[in-house]
């Protein structure tokens, strides 16, 4: 196969046809796309194929000749911007003056019988076959454009040479305009570095006097929130003490105003012929025997005592729970004791104006069973770590002084505490008896 370094019969192909060759293949490089051509020729794809010829015409040759699929694409290319050379080659129309020409064509494309082109090409080529008029004329030819081309050239140096002293003398124009421009440049920049400084400056005292600021604000608006807290505290307090107060001075108004009702329908009974003088025990004279009184006092335990005391209107009965149904039942469930004591107290307490409040001890509960009691009767149970006894103090202390207020307990510090107090205090026997509940 005939290369690109050799001619038929291992001849060398001449230097005019090689560049003929690679010439034409620059040419149809620059039409290809760029995935077809190779990655050593890639980068000169954007060059002019002139250019290209000139600088990469050795990787051409090359790729030429190595490549069988790159010179199928590229005979592709060939045949589209020399179709004058493919009649020529088809027409066998081929004269010396441009048997190069078709040949390199030739050799690209490959056609049928190309090779007895290329070889044609190289005999003519080597042993200078081209007639003397031809060669002449194309001295001649190629002198006239030589001339042309200096012409044109000192044309183009001339010009050149005073676009060049232009140049020259803009540049320092431009060198001189640069100068005073770097010099405002440092200025402005210092000054703008100053004033930077100074912003910044002032930003930070700024920011240091908001901070100072939002700090003052926030303790005044908390200072100015605890006082309208204390304030309204104090409203509540006072507004709850003056509630407690007036319900206490109510009860206690109203709890007169009862007594006073009950002192009145009493006295508008005929009037007795007992004075308090005859109730005290005495021996009378002319008598042998001592004279017991008419009149006795009531017992703590008399279930006479608890029912005239029940009478008084507003009163507050209190009932220590345990301590009444362990007496009257002791065998019994704590359940049923709870369930007996509430029906034996709503029986008893039933029509009258009384407040009942029954007390079951819990200190020891942590979920205090149910009781289901008439809606008369109040049930509590202490809280944890708080026994009965203190919770029936508590209770006492709360109501006003002057209330009747009626505590039932066999206990005698709750007795006693409770006297002290201002309430009276009854024996657990005396509301069993009262019940109806003792035998």
């Amino acid at each position: 196969m005939t290369g690109l370094g050799s001619g038929a019969a291992g001849r060398e192909i001449p230097a005019r046809l090689r560049g003929r060759v690679i010439a034409l293949a620059s040419q149809g490089l620059g039409q290809m796309p760029i995935s077809q051509v190779p990655p050593v020729l890639r980068k000169s794809a954007a060059f002019a194929p002139a250019k290209r010829a000139k600088l990469v015409g050795n990787q051409i040759a090359q790729a030429i000749e190595r490549d069988d699929e790159f010179r199928d694409h590229l005979a592709t290319q060939v045949s589209a911007i020399a179709a004058d050379m493919s009649t020529r080659l088809e027409s066998d129309d081929v004269t010396n003056d441009v048997l190069p020409d078709v040949a390199a064509f030739a050799f690209l494309v490959r056609r049928e019988g190309w090779q007895e082109i290329v070889e044609r090409a190289v005999a003519v080529l080597s042993v200078g076959h081209l007639s003397r008029p031809d060669h002449a004329a194309t001295v001649a030819k190629l002198r006239d454009d030589l001339a042309a081309a200096r012409g044109e050239t000192k044309a183009v140096r001339d010009k050149l040479r005073a676009q060049t002293e232009q140049l020259k003398a803009d540049n320092a124009q431009l060198r001189r305009t640069l100068g005073h421009a770097r010099v405002h440049l440092k200025e402005a920049q210092d000054e703008s570095g100053h004033a930077v400084a100074a912003a910044e400056a002032l930003q930070r005292e700024l920011e240091v006097l908001a901070r100072d600021a939002d700090a003052e604000q926030r303790r005044m608006r908390q200072r100015i929130e605890q006082l309208e807290s204390d304030t309204a505290a104090t409203r509540r307090a006072v507004r709850d003490d003056r509630d407690s107060e007036v319900m206490r001075l109510r009860l206690l108004l109203d709890t007169i105003m009862e007594s006073t009702s009950g002192l009145r329908r009493e006295l508008a009974l005929p009037p007795a012929d007992l004075l308090p003088a005859d109730t005290v025990p005495a021996i009378e004279p002319g008598t042998t025997s001592q004279a017991v009184g008419i009149g006795r006092a009531l017992l703590h335990d008399d279930p006479t005592l608890l029912r005239r005391l029940l009478d008084i209107p507003r009163s507050h009965l209190i009932v220590d729970g345990y301590n009444v149904s362990k007496t009257a039942w002791p065998t019994a469930p704590l359940d049923q004791q709870r369930s007996r004591l509430t029906s034996g107290l709503a029986a008893l307490v039933g029509g009258r104006a009384v407040e009942t409040t029954i007390v079951f001890d819990g200190a020891d509960l942590v979920h205090p069973p149910g009781v289901t009691s008439p809606r008369s009767i109040r049930v509590r149970f202490s809280p944890p770590g708080v026994i009965a006894d203190d919770l029936i103090r508590q209770l006492v202390s709360a109501e006003p002084m002057g209330r009747s207020i009626i505590v039932v307990s066999t206990d005698r510090e709750v007795a006693e505490s409770v006297t002290k107090m201002g309430a009276r205090s009854v024996a657990s026997i005396a509301l069993i008896k009262a019940m109806g509940l003792w035998t």
